[in-house]
């Protein structure tokens, strides 16, 4: 177990060594913008007559080429060196800086040598690997507000670096993504003239590196006085199509991959030319979402979909009042789509009266509506139909319900496209329906008055059982005569032969007549008349 662990560390470790190739020759990285002034540091405390050589070595390339030379008596040479490269100092053996500056283009990435030497031997070599950034800004400034900003980063080799990212101006962190091929893309959709400013592209070099963060900054200008529009919108094939109420149903969105997403919804049964209202926005650059309280009542499909990836699509539980037209846009760069949606939806409510039940079968969006009907799982019975008004069906049953009149009943829409919707009311005999149904007008008969007056009862109940107690022990103490009696044979006490109680015929009522006897006495006798 703990070999296998093992080699999983070395293949892992050999993966990250050989993804970024030749690691071990350089002991600096420098990240240089294309077109600014870099400097490759190299410094040594050695001084006097001492000889420099800078020296080349292209990505790939097998041989090292001379970039300058400067010998210990000062004489500077150059093989296959540019004009831009020159000593920072040109003093190096007083001061021990034998730095390198240079403005450099993309084909310049490479590795560097700084080789220090006094009397032909070597003091010391210093290997430095320079990488190139290159920024585009898309589209360029002036920015037109309402576009999709695109500020892309992209260095050579792409080994030198761990990662790049970008912040707005302020130090606010923004979202980017690494595209092969392309670099490290971040975007502002629908750029505003607030979003001027200083962008900064901050590059995470690998490995050694004598600077931990190379932070370049990018000037973005917006054109106050330019607005692009979205005036080429490709528009995929418009659906039409209907569900059963509160049943989960996906409205889809273009098939692309996007930056930010409107969805736009026109109530049902609306006016063909009303404006169309403006109903959930997300931005996933930003992060940032906008609802309305329709929006509300959508949410963003999981799998395949990924919102957070820019590939959208909408889950909706609608109510009756939910249908209508919906319109999901998506925008990618400068292009949107467009995808519609006409949604009808079909809800069948129950309701009792006193003498029938009906079944009122209700639906929106009637535009797209050819017809809806009620049916009974027989067929051949023959149901009376009515409206109240436009969007509903309604069939009635007698009550009580039958045998005949029981059974499934299923309400159909059939959309003029051919599509059907169907929603099935199951309606059973009295003794064995459990439903929740909704009564016109039912009267319950209140058993709280009788409940009150029985709790009222309790109380009096067990203050005569107590004071019966306490009267039996209290004669007992006192040796008096026991005052209750039946009036039945030998017995006197009913305490001493309730058998003759139990014998004797009934005598009509029987009741208790409590009287005091004196000061210390609640009750003078209980008698049975």
């Amino acid at each position: 177990m703990e070999s296998g662990f093992l080699a999983v560390i070395l293949v892992s470790s050999f993966a990250v060594y050989s993804s970024h190739p030749g690691n071990t020759e350089w002991e600096d990285v420098v990240v240089a913008r294309e077109g600014m002034l870099t400097t490759l540091p190299c410094t040594d405390t050695v001084r006097g007559a001492v000889a420099i050589n800078w020296m080349v070595k292209s990505l790939g390339a097998g041989d090292w080429k001379l970039v300058l030379s400067a010998s210990e008596s000062r004489e500077f040479s150059g093989g296959a060196s540019k004009s831009s490269m020159q000593l920072t100092d040109p003093n190096f053996q007083e001061t021990g800086v034998f730095s390198l500056f240079l403005i450099p283009r993309m084909e310049d990435s490479g590795l560097y040598s700084c080789l220090i030497k006094q009397k032909e031997r070597k003091i010391k070599e210093k290997i430095i690997l320079l990488a190139i950034l290159t920024v585009t800004v898309i589209p360029a400034s002036p920015v037109p507000q309402q576009s999709t900003l695109r500020l892309i980063a992209k260095v050579n080799p792409d080994f030198a670096i761990t990662k790049i990212t970008w912040a707005a101006p302020g130090s606010i962190s923004m979202k980017s993504e690494k595209k092969p091929n392309t670099g490290t893309v971040t975007k502002l959709p629908v750029v505003q003239n607030s979003d001027n400013g200083a962008y900064v592209c901050v590059v995470h070099p690998w490995g050694n590196s004598s600077t931990a963060l190379f932070p370049f900054n990018v000037e973005v200008t917006v054109d106050a006085d330019n607005v692009a529009s979205f005036t080429s919108i490709t528009h995929e094939r418009e659906v039409s199509t209907a569900t059963q109420a509160q049943k989960l149903f996906v409205l889809t969105c273009p098939v692309v991959m996007g930056d930010y997403v409107k969805m736009y919804w026109l109530p049902p049964d609306s006016k063909r030319g009303t404006e169309m209202r403006i109903v959930y926005q997300y931005d996933r650059w930003r992060d940032s979402t906008f609802s309305t309280e329709q929006g509300k009542r959508l949410k963003f499909a999981g799998p395949p979909y990924n919102a957070e990836a820019g590939s959208f699509s909408f889950l909706l539980t609608p109510g009756l009042k939910d249908g209508g037209l919906y319109v999901c846009e998506v925008f990618q760069n400068d292009n949107a789509f467009s995808h519609r949606t006409t949604l009808s939806v079909l809800k069948v409510k129950t309701r009792y009266s006193s003498s029938m039940l009906e079944l009122k079968c209700l639906y929106s969006e009637r535009s797209q509506v050819q017809s809806a009907s009620w049916k009974h799982q027989n067929e051949s019975r023959r149901l009376q139909l009515s409206s109240n008004g436009p969007g509903s069906i309604i069939t009635t049953l007698a009550l009580p319900i039958t045998s005949d009149t029981a059974g499934n009943y299923t309400c159909t829409l059939r959309l003029t496209n051919g599509q059907t919707v169907f929603e099935t009311q199951t309606v059973t005999l009295p003794c064995e329906d459990g439903r929740d149904v909704e009564i016109d007008s039912v009267t319950t008969p209140s058993l709280l008055p009788s409940l009150s007056a029985l709790l009222l009862l309790v109380p009096l109940v067990a203050a005569a059982v107590c004071v019966l107690l306490w009267r039996q022990k209290h004669i007992s103490d006192r040796g008096i005569e026991q005052s209750l009696s039946v009036h039945s044979g030998e017995a006197e006490n009913i305490y001493e032969n309730p058998e003759d109680i139990r014998q004797a015929p009934p005598q009509g009522s029987v009741y208790m007549d409590l009287k005091p006897r004196g000061e210390d006495d609640v009750y003078k006798e209980l008698e049975r008349y």
